[in-house]
């Protein structure tokens, strides 16, 4: 799955990559290291806006909700959704159809399964310092407060070779997007056939990656920091 990404991308870079506008510039903070369950607030371009880059929290909350309990329960399970399930899913299936969302990322961590340990790893593309990720998105009010909650899921799907290495127990990946096709993701007339084949592996011989260190493992430590996505060897005697 896809519960960690790196979005250090400063505004101006991300704005002339996606040719649109942050709306709230002073509350972005770019960061090596968003994690879903912190409830993050991250840039994302929306099919219903795509001039603009907003911030919305990963996590989706669906419009029909009913109550706050009933979201907060909800988006704890919807980090992700699977391109296998997603036309069906109560939570997805008129995202797919109408609400379509782009999440920038330099990057994303995940963890290989290794002698009884979890190896983290540091994913990005090798030409293209900024990438795509496919997502869905919805808005729900809180009937009792008011309040507006924006959210979003990031789509995965299966592994490509590179990936299933890395990621060797779930097997999965999230959907990166060629950047010619984003247009297309967005676009409100796009044919639902279209947009799941949009949903593929991405090639792995257009990513590389690395392992890290354990600091991205540990509580109570800064991970906004360049350390976070350094190269780590963990062949080296008596490191386990």
């Amino acid at each position: 799955m896809c519960f960690t990404v790196n979005v250090n991308i400063i505004r101006e870079e991300m704005e002339r990559r996606f040719g649109a506008v942050l709306n709230d510039p002073d509350a972005y903070r770019p960061s090596y290291y968003y994690h879903a369950f912190e409830l993050s607030k991250m840039p994302v371009i929306c099919s219903e806006d795509s001039d603009t880059i907003q911030l919305f929290q990963w996590g989706l909350i669906p419009s029909w909700t009913g109550s706050l309990a009933q979201a907060e329960e909800i988006r704890f399970r919807t980090f992700n959704a699977r391109t296998e399930t997603i036309t069906t899913k109560p939570s997805f299936k008129q995202g797919i159809r109408s609400k379509r969302c782009l999440i920038p990322a330099a990057g994303f961590y995940e963890w290989q399964h290794r002698n009884n340990k979890k190896i983290p790893f540091y994913v990005h593309l090798k030409q293209r310092d900024i990438f795509s990720f496919a997502g869905v998105y919805d808005n729900w009010v809180n009937k009792t407060t008011g309040e507006l909650f924006s959210t979003f899921s990031i789509i995965t799907t299966t592994a490509n070779p590179m990936m299933e290495l890395i990621h060797n127990t779930k097997k999965r990946m999230p959907v990166i997007l060629e950047e010619e096709k984003e247009g297309l993701w967005l676009e409100q007339n796009t044919a639902l056939d279209d947009l799941l084949n949009l949903l593929v592996p991405y090639p792995e011989g257009l990513m590389e990656a690395h392992s890290i260190s354990p600091l991205i493992s540990k509580r109570h430590v800064e991970k906004n920091i360049p350390e976070l996505i350094k190269a780590f060897s963990y062949d080296q005697p008596g490191l386990f």
